[in-house]
């Protein structure tokens, strides 16, 4: 079982592998604002992934990014993109399970409310 944390650092190299892979030249900040992080959060997290092997950088002077830069998924990126894929929608899928029981268990007080305050 994997913790919290661990967890929480898959979804973010997950969806920022998910962004470059869609939009190679978008820049550090575009990704993070995009995203809902910090600029130096971002960083860390690229980082991470190139010193992975998961993502290369190259210097690509028709990019829109000031520094020309592009960040490229490697061949064992999209292999372990798609692990990450695998495991983030099962991790949702589960969550939105036990979220559906604990509405189904919650609605019948609702009903019960409504009933009750329509009586008095």
């Amino acid at each position: 079982m994997t913790s919290r944390r661990t967890q929480l650092q898959e979804d973010t190299y997950f969806r920022v592998m998910r962004i470059l892979q869609e939009n190679p030249d978008m820049t550090q900040r575009e990704i993070a604002k995009s995203l809902g992080i910090s600029t130096s959060g971002l960083n860390y997290s690229l980082k991470a992934l190139i010193d992975k092997g998961w993502v290369k950088v190259l210097n690509f002077s028709q990019s829109k990014n000031k520094f020309g830069y592009i960040y490229v998924l490697t061949p064992q990126g999209v292999v372990e993109k798609v692990k990450l894929t695998r495991r983030f929608l099962l991790r949702k899928l589960n969550e939105y399970e036990a979220l559906k029981a604990e509405i189904d268990s919650l609605m019948p007080l609702i009903d019960e409310s409504y009933v009750y305050s329509q009586n008095t």
